[in-house]
């Protein structure tokens, strides 16, 4: 049984916790998150709370954040949203394995981090010409 398209496109909404260096966590994670394969819209609603439209057999909830997490943003951790995520987690994951979906299918994870490695001053660019680079 097939479902319908629109069944397939979840809006989630993800809180982070004031504890953290950045003030503007959900604004830096939209920034991040924008482009990526299967991420519909994004935004910040808050300071704190981002609202996330994605094609589930694209990309799930549980990649999103996991991604997140990764790139050093902290998850709100209450037990409302802890309980609600696992919830997500194991629905979003029976829907994509009824609908043919790997757990090899998450290509757009690697994506978040290639954003972030670009839109970060790490200092590992070299300004020098290709030809100069040779020489040291």
């Amino acid at each position: 049984m097939q479902s319908d398209d629109s069944d397939l496109i979840k809006l989630r909404e993800i809180v982070f916790t004031e504890l953290h260096p950045g003030p503007e966590q959900a604004h830096s994670a939209a920034g991040l998150l924008e482009g990526i394969d299967g991420i519909i819209e994004v935004h910040a609603e808050t300071h704190l709370q981002l609202k996330v439209r994605y094609h589930v057999l694209k990309i799930s909830l549980e990649h999103i954040e996991t991604a997140l997490v990764d790139c050093g943003f902290h998850l709100s951790s209450k037990l409302i949203y802890k309980i609600a995520r696992a919830l997500y987690y194991y629905t979003e994951e029976i829907e994509r394995a009824n609908n043919g979906c790997s757990e090899e299918d998450h290509n757009s994870t690697l994506k978040i981090f290639i954003n972030r490695y670009e839109h970060r001053n790490h200092g590992c660019s070299d300004t020098r010409p290709e030809h100069w680079r040779k020489y040291l």
